[in-house]
């Protein structure tokens, strides 16, 4: 018990935990901002849309708490990676945060007004809704495998010396094309469970197209990350169980560094093909079995996030200005007993998340359909 509630220990724990909590949010709630995006193409009069709308209805607010936990991970068990990430990232995830907005807002008001127009406005907001956190999440991922321009003084105080549209570089928009291809994937596979008909025909396709330009863009994107990002390479630190201070280590930049936890242990390779089988599979499967595509497209979902995490290991959110600056698990963590008291309430609490929502689902299993909407006033 002393070993598994050791600094080391739970440190990694942490890491594991925070990375459970992204891909639980990209898993659950991704699909719905996938269907915000496939809204305005895959339904093509206001009955469809209503039977997308209602397809994710009963659960899109419950998948955010996903979101909500994963902040709450980070402010509770990495500090420092939050005050840094959320004042370098401030304005994209200011932007995140109204498109979000625009969610509920969206649901709520759509079918006050049977007027065309005016639902069509609330459409596109829907559309803006999943779109931009869909590409903005990717678009932060390829920034951090490049290093952001982050500092700390000697107090301690970090400091961001770069700007918003710095983080629209080429290698930064090439990740939002993953991870916002991914998404609508994942989208398009929620939609075979949840469409009949033609409906479910068009989502097929669109899920055929995004799964295809996933894999390019994420083959693309692994490329260049071999041939033309420097990774990092801790040289020397504080030690697994020391203080959290991110200035006492050193840290040596190198062309590959990102690849070598996947060379050093070779059976970590499986992590990107089964995201790369995933993808396939998914667009195989939808017409058979749709539920296993489903899973097969959660699994590419997962698996791509956990790539690029197991290949930053330890880094967290290496520094572009000052590497020995950059953040790590064994640097940036709260204190011993803080990490100890919220391992046992996630022990707690996330059981019973992981339990509610799948209750949730089995209670509201079953395709949506047009006859459905068009009767009945209990749906959106």
């Amino acid at each position: 018990m002393d070993f598994l509630m050791s600094y080391e220990t739970l440190r990694l724990v942490w890491w594991l935990f925070l990375g459970v909590l992204l891909i639980g949010f990209a898993v659950m709630d991704g699909f719905d901002l996938g269907v915000g995006v496939l809204l305005p193409v895959v339904a093509r009069e206001d009955a469809e849309r209503r039977v997308l709308l209602n397809a994710i209805g009963p659960t899109w607010e419950g998948n955010q708490v996903w979101f909500v936990l994963g902040g709450g991970a980070i402010f509770a068990a990495f500090p420092l990676i939050y005050a840094a990430a959320f004042s370098g990232f401030f304005v994209a995830l200011i932007l995140v945060l109204f498109a979000l907005i625009l969610r509920p807002v969206g649901f709520d008001y759509r079918s006050k007004l049977a007027d065309p127009r005016w639902r069509g406005l609330w459409d596109w907001c829907l559309f803006v809704g999943g779109f931009v956190p869909a590409l903005v999440f990717g678009v932060a991922f390829g920034n951090l495998l490049q290093g952001v321009p982050l500092r700390f003084d000697p107090d301690l105080r970090v400091h961001y010396d770069g700007g918003f549209f710095g983080l629209l570089n080429p290698y930064g928009l090439l990740c939002g094309a993953v991870s916002l291809s991914m998404l609508v994937m994942h989208g398009a596979a929620f939609l075979q469970l949840k469409t009949v008909g033609e409906l479910r025909e068009r989502a097929r396709r669109w899920l055929g197209l995004a799964a295809l330009v996933y894999v390019i863009a994420f083959a693309a994107a692994g490329v260049w990350l071999a041939l033309g990002v420097e990774g990092y390479r801790l040289l020397s630190f504080a030690g697994k169980a020391g203080v959290s201070d991110p200035l006492a280590k050193t840290v040596a930049v190198e062309a590959g560094a990102w690849f070598a936890n996947y060379y050093d242990a070779p059976v970590l390779w499986l992590i990107p093909l089964l995201a790369f089988a995933g993808a396939g599979l998914a667009w195989y499967l939808a017409p058979r079995r749709p539920g296993y595509a489903f899973i097969a497209s959660a699994t590419a979902v997962g698996c791509t996030i956990l790539t690029a995490g197991v290949g930053m290991f330890p880094f967290m959110l290496p520094s572009s200005l000052q590497p020995s600056h950059s953040l790590t698990v064994w640097d940036s963590t709260s204190s011993l007993l803080t990490l100890r008291w919220m391992f046992w309430l996630t022990v707690f609490f996330l059981p019973l998340i992981i339990a509610y929502t799948s209750w949730v689902f089995r209670v509201m299993r079953g395709p949506v359909t047009v006859e459905e909407v068009r009767h009945s006033d209990a749906h959106y």
